[in-house]
């Protein structure tokens, strides 16, 4: 720990004189408190007679001391515990001892001693000095009413002076305030902390007035001490009140010629450059880490930050860094040493040590050891876990023991170039009979420790020096040659030890790091870059190049606007042939598309994006019109490819110095059709002799190929997406299905449902009864029709308003004489009706006698009727496509008298045909067949009436209606029954 002016003292007794015969020594003091780590002072003066034992007395030596060994004083200056920490000034008969850097370990008694020139004349003045040494003050800021106190623990048995001067910080800043209170404009934005002056270097930790959110930055350690050559470790957290922090950097704070007010970044400082790193915690943590430290390094340490118009002070102290260099102190006895391993600074607690006889290690872990050696024994000491930084080896006798020293303990070398490893060597018998250099660190375990291998191979060169020197030279290093670097030699039986670390070569290969973008425009990019390396060459500068040329900057740091093709390199002043590698934004990304060929669904696709960039690109994968996807990475992959991946893609590669985005590659997935799906046109209802179209679609890659069936019409197909009807007919109506077809497969689609709609055709009436339709018999009228849907039958009767029924049949079970009559039937659905008339005469009982009499004339009769209507039915049929079946008997032709009158009227007219009987039972029964007069539906009816052939049945058991084979026009049938004349 660097020393300070005066350190804290409390002197607590007054002076002290013992003395007899004329000497004596009196001491300013007696107790002395000190605060760890600072300066302390011990004063006395002394006094001894003119002559003695008829000498004239002279001093010839004064000292201090604390403890004797085999009873001999143990000067300070000789103490291995005191080295380098002791001075006295004495004249005119006093003297004063000063320890810097005072340790818990250097509290105890101190004695002043003088010596005379006469054998005799020695006096040591008791009781001395007592020194206590405590911890620092250990200072807190606590609350108190509406201020802040500052109090303080002391772990040791003396007390601080009643009369103290405070100071007080706020937001590490120094306030004016020099009590131990402190009242004004306490903010809970703000944090306050307090030392006692003189003390600076230990104040209280940072403290906010109100919760854990004001601005603060609190240190781990106060006090560091780190070994020369190792890397160190200064943390600290930081908080602020508004949480915008805008720049944070470490500084230090002790360094000659610096602004307090304008503080230096390290990152940015000459002396540690290549050295510093920064590592950020992201719950608001810091760590300075500074490699290969050396004496020059220690000292204070801070860290600030801004946050908008705020700045953390730097008046208040940060970490204290000392850097120690190993070094064995010999405490010479006549025959034996006791050896310490010292330093600078204070060991951490509970440390342990290693040491070395000659090179090789021993099992003494002890700070202090004693030694009964012979002249030709070195030794060196380091710390449990530092093996790579051993003090200098020194001999316990003289100067000519056996012993290597090296030049450099750390050696940085570039990466290409060439370096040389040194060390001084010694042999106490001075027959050297070989000696080698050789690799010691990890990398090379499968070597025997016992037997290590011989550089001197390929690129390794060995020189001599003629005073006991040897160097190692290494060309054309490579980052695989950094490691530890040994030296042994054998004279006689004697070999030096090969478990003493040596020297520690790291070989650094440049490279250029983007430290910050500072801004970005359109076109270029405002960065700081940095020549980041592993280590840097003593009096090193760094060359910067833009496009191959230098640009006259030699710093660390090189802040500059990169154009589009710019690039960048740095190497060591020195070194200019061993440039760092180049940076410079993306070039334009290549795209590559596996599989080349045809993309197939389900199968494995991958989209990979490169471009040549340093550093190293981030690539971001789109799509063309959907801007919702983005994909991170240099590769899109695909495990299983489906039809919604087909589409344009593109990738950006981006790094700190720029971006730029790459031509859209297309990926075109080819898939089997899918089950097509059938739309029907119209939706609704489908109505005979509209037009309908039926299509059919499936997603396919090709495009798929349609063929359309019928279901139960196998020799039904067309080709082709559609399937239309101009004019659909009642035939049309079925299931159909397409297929749709590519390379990759078939599909076939669900069967769709043709139901063509139409109006009712002219019903066909029919009479079923079991005989003649007598009195008291039961008689069925039955209409029928073609319709769809189907139809609904309505019976009505001539001049009745109100329906007799309802039903395709129509039943009257006991007939009566006023049932005769005419009667219609109506066929109705949602597309139209159609009507058809039937008369119906009913015979009484008398007229059944009579017929069953002439049963016999009317089979003549019939038979000669038949005769004569087929004579005449070819000149009928011609005129008038109306018929009459009459009990199924032969067809008729129509006489001419029955032709139509008007050839123009519509083809459901109606016809009328006559039968008589005759009156008496015993004749036979004569049918009279003429033409009925046209009738016409009148204009105003809704719908046509048209009346249908009429079969009478019950004449014959076997007797069945036919249709006719002509239009759907017919005759309607009525039947006279003449009652025959009682006798």
């Amino acid at each position: 720990m660097a020393a300070s002016a005066a350190g804290f003292l409390l002197l607590l007794s007054a002076s002290v004189v013992r003395g007899e015969n004329g000497w004596s020594v009196t001491y300013t003091n007696t107790d002395i408190c000190a605060v760890e780590g600072k300066t302390v002072q011990m004063s006395c003066s002394y006094k001894y007679p003119y002559s003695f034992k008829y000498t004239t007395i002279s001093i010839e030596r004064e000292f201090w001391f604390t403890r004797m060994i085999e009873n001999e004083y143990v000067d300070l200056k000789s103490d291995p515990q005191y080295d380098h920490r002791v001075e006295y000034q004495c004249w005119s008969r006093s003297c004063t001892l000063t320890i810097t850097n005072v340790r818990k370990s250097d509290s105890g008694v101190y004695r002043f001693r003088f010596m005379s020139n006469h054998p005799e004349g020695k006096f040591t003045g008791d009781p001395g000095v007592t020194l206590s040494v405590t911890d620092d003050p250990n200072l807190h800021v606590n609350k108190y009413n509406n201020g802040l106190y500052c109090s303080f623990t002391v772990y040791s048995k003396c007390l601080l002076p009643d009369q103290r001067s405070y100071i007080w910080y706020k937001n590490g800043h120094e306030l004016p305030e020099q009590t131990s209170y402190y009242l004004k404009n306490v903010d809970c934005a703000h944090s306050y902390s307090c030392a006692l002056r003189g003390h600076e270097a230990f104040p209280a930790p940072s403290v906010c007035v109100s919760g854990q959110t004001c601005n603060k930055v609190i240190y781990t350690d106060r006090s560091i001490c780190a070994v020369k050559g190792s890397s160190v470790e200064i943390s600290c957290t930081y908080n602020s009140h508004s949480g915008s922090i805008t720049s944070k950097f470490w500084f230090r704070s002790d360094r000659s010629g610096q602004s307090p007010s304008q503080p230096q970044d390290l990152r940015t400082d000459v002396q540690f450059t290549g050295r510093v790193q920064v590592l950020e915690a992201a719950t608001g943590g810091s760590t300075l880490r500074i490699s290969d430290v050396t004496e020059t390094d220690s000292g204070q340490y801070g860290f600030t930050f801004r946050a908008g118009g705020f700045e953390w002070g730097h008046s208040l102290s940060g970490s204290s860094l000392t850097v120690t260099d190993l070094q064995v102190l010999v405490w010479r006895y006549s025959t034996w040493r006791i050896l310490q391993c010292s330093s600078s600074c204070r060991f951490p607690d509970h440390s342990s040590f290693i040491w070395y006889k000659n090179g090789d290690k021993m099992k003494e872990n002890q700070k202090e050891i004693s030694a009964y050696s012979s002249s030709a024994d070195s030794y060196s000491c380091a710390l449990s876990g530092r093996e790579d930084f051993p003090s200098a080896s020194v001999c316990v006798y003289g100067e000519t023991c056996n012993k290597v020293i090296y030049t450099d303990r750390s050696i940085c070398a570039v990466k290409g170039s060439s370096v040389e490893i040194s060390c001084t060597y010694n042999s106490y018998s001075g027959s050297i009979t070989s000696k080698y250099w050789f690799r010691s660190d990890s990398s090379l375990q499968w070597q025997s420790s016992s037997q290590p291998q011989d550089l001197r191979t390929g690129r390794v060169q060995v020189l001599e020096a003629a005073t006991g020197g040897s160097t190692l030279r290494i060309s054309d290093v490579t980052e695989t040659d950094s490691g530890q670097y040994g030296f042994t030699f054998r004279a006689g039986g004697f070999e030096w030890g090969r478990s003493l670390s040596g020297p520690s070569l790291t070989v650094t290969a440049l490279q250029v790091q983007v430290n910050r973008v500072m801004a970005i425009d359109p076109s270029s990019v405002h960065v700081e870059l940095k020549c980041q390396s592993s280590c840097r060459p003593r009096s090193s500068s760094y060359v910067w190049f833009q496009n191959g040329s230098p640009t006259g900057s030699t710093t660390l740091y090189f802040t500059t606007w990169i154009n589009s093709g710019d690039n960048f390199s740095c190497a060591f002043e020195g070194h200019e042939n061993l440039c760092s590698p180049l940076v410079y934004a993306p070039k334009a990304p290549l795209l590559k598309l596996s599989p080349s060929g045809d993309i197939l669904e389900n199968s494995p696709v991958t989209l990979t994006c490169s471009s040549d960039a340093n550093p190293a690109a981030n690539y971001t994968w789109y799509r063309d019109s959907h801007p919702e996807f983005t994909h991170e990475g240099p590769q899109l992959v695909f495990s299983s490819i489906q039809s919604n991946h087909s589409g344009r893609f593109y990738c950006e590669a981006e790094n700190q110095l720029g971006r730029r985005r790459s031509e859209s590659i297309s990926v075109d997935v080819r898939y089997a059709p899918d089950v097509p799906s059938v739309s029907v046109v119209p939706s609704g209802d489908i109505v005979k002799n509209s037009p309908v179209t039926l299509t059919c679609s499936s997603d396919a890659n090709p495009a798929a190929n349609y063929t359309w069936y019928r279901d139960s019409h196998p020799e039904f197909t067309h080709e082709g997406p559609q399937l239309v009807f101009s004019s659909i007919q009642s035939s049309d109506s079925g299931r159909f299905y397409c297929e749709a077809e590519n390379q990759l497969g078939r599909r076939r689609s669900e069967f769709v449902s043709i139901n063509v709609e139409y109006a009712p055709d002219v019903p066909s009436v029919s009479v079923v009864s079991s005989g003649e339709i007598v009195e008291g018999s039961s008689v069925t009228l039955t209409c029928s029709s073609d319709a769809n849907p189907a139809a609904n039958y309505t019976w009505y009767k001539e001049d009745e308003q109100a329906a007799k029924a309802s039903g395709q049949n129509f039943t009257i079970s006991d007939v009566r004489a006023e049932d005769g009559g005419k009667y219609s039937c109506e066929a109705q659905n949602s597309r139209g009706r159609r009507r058809s008339v039937i008369h119906v005469t009913v015979v009484t009982g008398w007229m059944k006698s009579a017929a069953a009499g002439s049963v016999s004339v009317v089979i003549v009769l019939l038979v000669f009727l038949v005769v004569f209507l087929w004579i005449r039915k070819k000149r009928f049929f011609q005129r008038t496509p109306g018929h009459v079946e009459l009990n199924a008997g032969p067809e008729y032709e129509v006489p001419p008298a029955a032709a139509p009158r008007n050839p123009a009227a519509p083809q459901d007219d109606l016809f009328y045909a006559s039968i008589s009987f005759s009156k008496s039972q015993d004749e036979a029964l004569y049918s009279n067949v003429r033409a009925a007069p046209l009738q016409r539906r009148g204009a105003e009816e809704e719908e046509d009436v048209e009346y249908t052939m009429v079969t009478a049945q019950g004449l014959g058991a076997s007797s069945q209606p036919r249709r006719r084979e002509a239009e759907e026009d017919s005759f309607a049938l009525y039947s006279t029954v003449n009652k025959a004349q009682r006798a």
